[in-house]
């Protein structure tokens, strides 16, 4: 085997106290949250001068985590419009499966979340929509139907 697991998802915001607070809404756990900087955090990521804070959120089987980093130093920079489209090239969102996806999605406007397009059905399997959260970030839901 080459790999042992996927351990986790690098998100790079600007808010991190709000988008800690919107996975926190979805159901994930805060496992913790800190500065990161030193040289061997430059040596891993290959950029000098770094000062993060690092939020680490793991969902509630404990098997998918997401990591979120704020630059401090250097600066983040935006490599795409802050809310590209389900089709741009890249990471372009999560999908995290719910037991009530009408729940969440109300839960989740409270944090400031917006559907992209709407909630569908596909066959009689999944009820399904995109969410637009803090950073542009695109969160997928999936409520299983039977």
């Amino acid at each position: 085997m080459t790999i042992q697991r996927m351990d986790n998802v690098l998100i790079v915001v600007d808010d991190l106290d709000a988008t800690v607070s919107f996975f926190v809404e979805l159901g994930m756990e805060l496992e913790g949250k800190g500065p990161i900087e030193g040289r061997w955090v430059e040596r891993v990521i290959g950029i000098d001068d770094v000062r993060q804070d690092v939020a680490m959120l793991r969902t509630p089987d404990g098997h998918g985590r997401v990591e979120l980093a704020m630059f401090h130093t250097p600066k983040a920079i935006s490599a795409e419009p802050k809310d590209a489209p389900a089709n741009t090239l890249g990471i372009r969102r999560i999908m995290f499966a719910v037991d009530d996806i009408e729940d969440v999605l109300a839960r989740l406007r409270a944090h400031g979340a917006e559907l992209v397009g709407e909630v569908a059905q596909y066959e009689n399997a999944y009820r399904l929509c995109y969410v637009r959260g803090p950073e542009g970030i695109i969160v997928g839901l999936a409520e299983q139907l039977s």
